[in-house]
């Protein structure tokens, strides 16, 4: 269904996840400000709602426009304004985690959504080449050998790195480049903080945030609602872009140790492999005193919040990389909180 272009009006309060993760208390902490995403997807439109923070970035296939900003699918622009939308107003347009966040574009996949892996390792290693804060992967791949290079010289680099754990039933187990050591793996959950179905468990998967019914950006200055994990990955990589920005000497496996340390528990006790270890909790990743990796008392403090709280399959690997969305339709006080990991759990999968 074509995405419309008159809902700037509706689409704020259509984002229902901006409520649930308690997003405009987040963005009083920070949002963003000096750091850069790269988004290696279908390209991005230069959307109204997020032109302010589109910068030049760069094509690895044909086709495109030259510099990352040619979107004929609309999964790229939609992934971009969930972590940088800046809207038009105060109420006005689509809102982004990040709204003060750069987005680096990368084009490496076509309007089908099928791409290639090396293309996507290209994309990587340009965002490494140009210093990203933070890589946001919306997809699943074949982890050929110049795409594992690309993703651990990344890590190395000292980029946190946030990828999709895939789509069921495209995906039977968490995707590549999410099951690999030092990439943060996000699953997602639905309006009433639940496992969504679509989400694909694993014990990879490290934390999870709101992947069904996600309002964003289009193309042609328009919006789209979809559901699935890339949703889910580009809200983490939001939250992400708030911690490092408010925390800039915070290395990268420190950063993802905040998103897993401070997260709400879901399902049984401690890490799972529907939650991970929980669903983000953006206040608490900003405030909370969080003991470095290697260093942990059995508490810590954190600021109490309401956040979260709610009543490669045979195809993937015949197509090399598909985009993890499914288009629906377009259009202080303080508290001490038991850590989320029991003592006998083991260390996150992302600390290296």
């Amino acid at each position: 269904m074509a995405a419309s272009s008159d809902g700037a009006e509706r689409i704020r309060n259509d984002q229902w996840h901006l409520q649930y993760l308690n997003v405009y208390q987040a963005q009083r902490i920070s949002q963003g400000e000096g750091t850069v995403v790269a988004l290696p997807d279908t390209g991005v439109d230069a959307h109204p709602d997020l032109a302010r923070n589109l910068l030049s970035g760069a094509d690895m296939i044909a086709g495109g426009a030259g510099n990352g900003q040619f979107d004929q699918n609309s999964h790229g622009t939609g992934m971009a304004g969930l972590i940088a939308a800046h809207g038009r107003d105060a109420k006005i347009g689509a809102l982004g985690i990040a709204p003060r966040a750069k987005i680096l574009p990368l084009y490496d996949t076509p309007a089908s959504g099928l791409g290639n892996p090396d293309d996507l390792a290209a994309s990587i290693e340009y965002a490494t080449k140009h210093h990203a804060d933070i890589i946001s992967i919306s997809a699943a791949s074949t982890p050929t050998t110049r795409l594992r290079a690309a993703v651990d010289a990344a890590v190395d680099a000292n980029i946190v790195v946030v990828a999709a754990a895939g789509n069921a039933p495209r995906e039977s187990a968490v995707s590549y480049p999410a099951s690999e050591q030092g990439v943060i793996a996000v699953g997602g959950v639905d309006r009433r903080g639940n496992h969504a179905a679509l989400s694909v468990v694993g014990s990879e998967v490290d934390v999870v945030a709101p992947a069904v019914d996600i309002y964003s950006t289009s193309t042609s200055g328009g919006y789209r609602k979809s559901s699935g994990t890339s949703d889910a990955t580009a809200i983490v990589a939001g939250a992400a872009a708030l911690i490092r920005s408010k925390y800039p000497d915070l290395p990268a496996q420190e950063v993802a140790h905040r998103l897993t340390a401070t997260a709400i528990d879901k399902g049984p006790p401690g890490r799972d492999d529907e939650y991970g270890y929980g669903v983000i909790d953006l206040v608490a990743a900003l405030t909370a005193d969080v003991p470095p990796l290697g260093f942990e008392s059995p508490s810590v403090t954190a600021p109490a919040s309401t956040a979260a709280h709610g009543d490669s399959d045979d195809n993937s690997t015949a197509r090399g990389l598909a985009t993890l969305g499914v288009l629906l339709a377009a259009g202080g006080g303080y508290l001490v909180w038991r850590r989320r990991r029991r003592a006998g759990d083991p260390p996150p999968r992302i600390s290296r």
